[in-house]
């Protein structure tokens, strides 16, 4: 059983164990931005395909005490790279957190990376080279009150960074907190979704990719651990196969979004071809002065601008009273959910929220507020 270290957004822990859970992970502790847990090399690979919420996925090679460069040197040292590395691989650090005496990621990063090449000189007379884009390992150190850990990363690119997105608008949300946010509303499928202020789509898509029970990194062109010496292809093959074949063929309930911007709508409908789902969720140029409910019931999303981004100087107050009254005269029966960094903004929407999540959009405090809409 591996050590592994799940990174995600902060405030989104909890939700992220349950999903861990939910994929097969054992031992799993939420922890500051992550999620510990334990596993296998299917879980690993598992989790990279599937997992909505996280970053990254780090196996923890080794941990030890560390207050300073020559301790890092020989911890990082003391490791056997040639188990993990040979010298016609290339190799990149990145290091995060802190010491007293070891404040600068970039010096820390570059000690680390002097440690390893130098073990491979004296053992090989050769060295691995450095690959800042996409290396055949991304080792991960992290220091935390004089310890080091250090890690592989097994993802590669951020798993945010989905691959089906090529065409976004202003200010778009990061899949990864877009399916946080649907995993926090309690969604279900057999609901009504729809989004009137949705930009380059990326809430209905999160959900058409849930409902259809299609996994996230499908849409990716490489994991990191495909260039680990014990990758196994076949494996990995295998998973993405029983991924493809457990897809659905069509939505349990519509899933709509709409913007009054022609030329956001046409990026959505490009991402929604991108990822396979342009048959399924609807999109349409649409003012939020028109929009009407297009059911009964259903589930509302939205992320209005909030001042950080899009329209600053514009009267964003009368925006939200207006999305307000949308709610209420146009969405009895409905539930809604508003994310907005900005609580003099939120007021202005004029209506109680029945329940309020604490997220971060980036390093933007926010709130997501749920509203019952009678």
């Amino acid at each position: 059983m591996n050590q592994y270290f799940a990174t995600v957004a902060r405030g989104l822990e909890t939700i992220a164990v349950q999903e861990l859970e939910q994929l097969g992970a054992s031992q799993v502790e939420p922890g500051f931005c992550g999620v510990s847990f334990s596993g296998d090399l299917a879980l690993l690979y598992r989790v990279n395909l599937w997992a909505r919420l996280p970053f990254r996925i780090l196996m923890k090679l080794h941990e030890f005490p560390c207050q300073d460069a020559e301790d890092l040197y020989q911890g990082v040292r003391s490791i056997d790279w040639s188990s993990y590395l040979t010298t016609d691989m290339t190799l990149a650090v990145s290091a995060t957190g802190k010491t007293k005496q070891l404040n600068h990621t970039h010096f820390t990063a570059l000690q680390v990376k002097n440690a390893i090449v130098d073990q491979q000189q004296d053992q090989f007379s050769d060295r691995s080279n450095v690959e800042l884009q996409s290396p055949d390992l991304q080792i991960n150190v992290h220091l935390d009150q004089d310890r080091c850990t250090v890690s592989l990363d097994s993802s590669g690119e951020s798993l945010h960074r989905r691959g089906y997105r090529p065409a976004v608008g202003a200010a778009p949300l990061k899949e990864s907190l877009a399916a946080a946010l649907i995993q926090l509303s309690e969604w279900q499928p057999e609901q009504f979704f729809y989004d009137p202020l949705c930009g380059s789509g990326t809430l209905p898509l999160e959900a058409s990719l849930k409902a259809l029970n299609v996994a996230p990194g499908l849409f990716r062109e490489r994991f990191g651990f495909e260039t680990w010496l014990d990758a196994d292809l076949t494996l990995l093959e295998d998973l993405i196969q029983a991924a493809e074949t457990s897809q659905l063929e069509q939505l349990p309930a519509p899933i709509w979004g709409s913007d009054r911007s022609a030329d956001v709508i046409d990026q959505a409908m490009v991402n929604a071809t991108q990822c396979g789902v342009s048959n399924h969720v609807y999109f349409t140029t649409l003012d939020l002065s028109d929009v009407t409910a297009p059911s009964d019931s259903g589930v509302l999303f939205c992320n209005p601008p909030y001042g950080e981004r899009l329209g600053r100087d514009s009267d964003l107050g009368a925006f939200y009273k207006r999305l307000g009254d949308v709610l209420k005269q146009e969405f009895k029966g409905w539930t809604a959910f508003v994310l907005s960094g900005n609580k003099e903004l939120a007021q202005s929407i004029g209506l109680r929220s029945s329940q309020r999540f604490a997220v971060y959009n980036g390093a933007l405090p926010c709130q997501l507020m749920k509203y019952e809409l009678y």
